[in-house]
């Protein structure tokens, strides 16, 4: 039996790469389909080979996984996000993050295309960099000395970056790793969003960094809130930090007098923008439905 960590998914098929950096390309056993417990690219597996033909047999225990894009053990994951072109969404930033933040993945916020910014909008957007600073968040930008920036950060680590299409992920994997020559978009004036030009999920050994990264394809929305209401402020960091201090124990930072988090809002140590967010994803997740699954024949939100 070989063990190995999946770098690549494609068609059905799992590409393994072991300790000496050999890699294998195997298929998955049918009991994982019946489980309903496929493989993802960053799981670690047991497998046998013959001949070219390996079968995976077992999966080892994952630290974490994301659904989008679907990835398990990772370190940290870079959030690329554009500045324009296509615009800057804060909502569908923040709803990474808390996905991020719900998996126990460090996200870097990079935010891109930064040069396109006339002076005026590059000063108003300063100011939403220095909230996503404040809360805790390394963020770099891409009229910086990226590679320079990035180096300690990524040094021996699994890294998946994500984003939406269009924002330059594989822009700034070439910056990182031009050796790469990762195919890149454009941007479709019409629609601001970008030609999906990753169409699978890939771990790629960057020399430079001593790091795997994950190149993934982009999306233009990002709906993923699987888990209770009650959980959500554990997710926005700033809001966690104070929520302790709120009158009730289960006050849910939204109608409760006495609440740490809307003082906060109010006194401008937490910012409006973000507590929009919260409260935007508060509501989607309290009016979710359940939604019956035949296989477990359970019902789940």
């Amino acid at each position: 039996m070989k063990t190995g960590r999946i770098i690549r998914s494609l068609a059905g098929y799992y590409d393994i790469m072991m300790d000496d950096g050999v890699v294998e390309r195997t298929r998955a056993r049918g009991q994982f389909r019946q489980k309903n417990h496929r493989p993802l690219v960053g799981d670690f597996a047991d497998f046998e080979s013959e001949n070219g033909e390996g079968f995976i047999w077992a999966l080892h225990d994952r630290k974490n996984d994301l659904v989008r894009p679907p990835i398990a053990n990772v370190d940290l994951a870079i959030v690329v996000t554009s500045v324009v072109e296509p615009a800057f969404s804060q909502n569908l930033l923040d709803r990474q993050l808390v996905a991020l933040e719900a998996a126990g993945v460090k996200p870097v916020l990079y935010f891109s295309k930064m040069d396109l910014l006339d002076s005026t909008d590059r000063q108003n957007f300063e100011a939403t960099l220095a909230e996503y600073r404040a809360i805790g968040y390394d963020v770099i930008v891409s009229d910086e000395d990226v590679a320079t920036a990035f180096q300690p950060i990524l040094k021996n680590q699994v890294v998946v970056a994500m984003g939406q299409t269009g924002a330059g992920k594989s822009t700034l994997l070439n910056t990182l790793a031009p050796e790469l020559q990762l195919e890149t978009g454009v941007v479709s004036k019409a629609l601001s969003r970008g030609k999906h030009t990753t169409r699978q999920v890939s771990l790629i050994l960057v020399p430079a960094f001593e790091a795997l990264i994950a190149d993934t394809p982009g999306f233009s929305s990002y709906e993923v809130f699987d888990f209770p209401v009650e959980e959500l402020g554990n997710y926005f960091p700033e809001i966690k930090a104070v929520s302790g201090q709120c009158r009730f124990r289960t006050c849910s930072h939204i109608n409760e007098p006495g609440c740490a988090v809307k003082e906060g809002v109010a006194l401008g140590s937490i910012s409006q923008a973000r507590y929009n967010s919260y409260e935007l994803f508060y509501q989607i997740i309290k009016g979710k439905r359940p939604v019956y699954q035949k296989t477990s024949q359970k019902w789940r939100q």
